[in-house]
């Protein structure tokens, strides 16, 4: 057993919280990286272990904060890091965005049907792998930009027309329609002589 990861704490408890926690942790790392098409048991099972364990050290320096959270910035981070090396894209500020991309240059180099098990992994990596991440990266950008749009009235056509009709008093509106039941009448007679 490992003293650093807590394991020698009271029975049911895990580096200062209930066991539950950590195994809804668990739930929640291995349904992301199921989200991501790791189908490989034994991998998943590594994979999630490794985050986990990541979690795992920092929680007694972070006793407010909930196992799944911890495990799931642990996640982020992992993942992030691993990108920014596949990618040679610095982590910086933009973190999510790096992520983001990451994600989806995964899923369109196809990762998970082609080379699986290189998730995670350190380098070096074989050069076809790297060759399409990079290629899906660059087809996942460009980042998203900002626009501005001024606001235009809406130009509804014959619609407003008919809008403007039920202001029309009702005494004017019996008096068009006797004029045109009049004009239709007319109409009849003068075509039926």
């Amino acid at each position: 057993m490992n003293p650093t990861l807590g394991w020698t704490e009271l029975p049911g408890k895990l580096a200062g919280r209930p066991l539950e926690e950590w195994n809804a942790a668990y739930a929640k790392v291995e349904s992301y990286f199921n989200a991501l098409r790791i189908r490989n048991k034994v991998l998943l099972g590594q994979l999630v272990a490794l985050v986990i364990e990541r979690a795992l050290r920092r929680a007694p320096a972070n006793p407010q904060r909930a196992a799944s959270e911890l495990a799931a910035e642990e996640m982020d981070h992992v993942v992030t890091e691993w990108f920014a090396e596949v990618l040679h894209e610095p982590p910086t500020n933009r973190d999510q965005m790096l992520s983001t991309r990451g994600r989806l240059a995964l899923l369109l180099a196809d990762m998970p049907g082609k080379w699986q098990d290189q998730f995670l992994r350190p380098g070096p990596w074989p050069d076809e792998f790297v060759r399409a991440m990079r290629d899906a990266y660059l087809r996942a950008g460009p980042d998203f930009q900002l626009s501005q749009m001024a606001p235009r009235p809406l130009h509804l056509g014959p619609i407003t027309t008919l809008s403007s009709i039920r202001k029309v008093r009702y005494s004017k509106m019996i008096g068009i329609w006797i004029l045109f039941a009049a004009l239709l009448i007319a109409l009849f007679v003068l075509t039926h002589r």
